[in-house]
């Protein structure tokens, strides 16, 4: 019997948060190590459990897992969020990519001094090039592939709270996708982990910036 899933991160939602999201939807229990300081991560490295020198890092079923897409399709295979077929995996892959290259977006601001260029183009990308795709696909599905709830339904919730904290409007032009939220924060693990306690992290703030930073022995302006 393997034990409980163990995830190193900062205490903050960055690339680890739609990782967080997926445990929770496949009602997996997991356990979280903060780093705090640079000496905690150049443990990590000395070990030799950071492949590329990064962190996600995910232990699960005896793995060391890093590169976020890695450890979200293992999840996803794991747990049933993954479709039936070769096929049905390559829209889930499609759709999940678009929605973490735009989440990515989103999680540079609080590194970014001057954030408003940002944020417009933040908004124009959702309105143009990512929410209209999936306003397409939920004319009539209640999920994005096959009938049945995926990584990429639990990505597309993720993101559309996220842009919703920054423009509380943007799904207004968007009602398939305003109603598949509905439907998505009404299943129970999700509903949980919308709750004040849960494991889902805020938005980052000063103190996260620093820490980040700090671990990473970055002096200048984030790359």
């Amino acid at each position: 019997m393997s034990g409980k899933v163990i995830l190193h991160y900062f205490n903050g939602r960055g690339k680890m948060e739609s990782i967080r999201w997926l445990l929770t939807v496949a009602e997996a229990e997991f356990d979280e190590y903060y780093l705090t300081d640079r000496e905690q991560y150049l443990k990590l490295l000395n070990e030799g459990s950071l492949m590329f020198q990064q962190v996600p890092l995910v232990e699960i079923d005896g793995l060391k897992l890093v590169q976020t897409k890695a450890i979200l399709h293992y999840i996803a295979e794991k747990y049933n969020l993954y479709g039936k077929d070769i096929k049905e995996r390559a829209m889930i892959n499609m759709y999940a990519e678009g929605l973490i290259d735009h989440m990515e977006m989103i999680m540079v601001l609080p590194f970014v001094t001057d954030t408003k260029p940002k944020l417009d183009n933040i908004q124009s990308k959702a309105k143009e090039r990512y929410l209209p795709v999936f306003e397409k696909a939920l004319t009539g599905p209640v999920y994005l592939v096959g009938g049945k709830l995926s990584l990429a339904d639990v990505l597309l919730v993720e993101c559309t709270l996220m842009l919703e904290e920054k423009f509380p409007d943007i799904l207004k032009e968007f009602p398939n996708i305003k109603s598949f939220q509905g439907r998505m924060i009404r299943i129970p693990a999700i509903s949980r982990f919308l709750q004040p306690g849960s494991k889902r992290k805020p938005q980052p703030d000063e103190d996260y910036v620093k820490t980040v930073k700090e671990v990473f022995n970055i002096t200048g302006p984030f790359p």
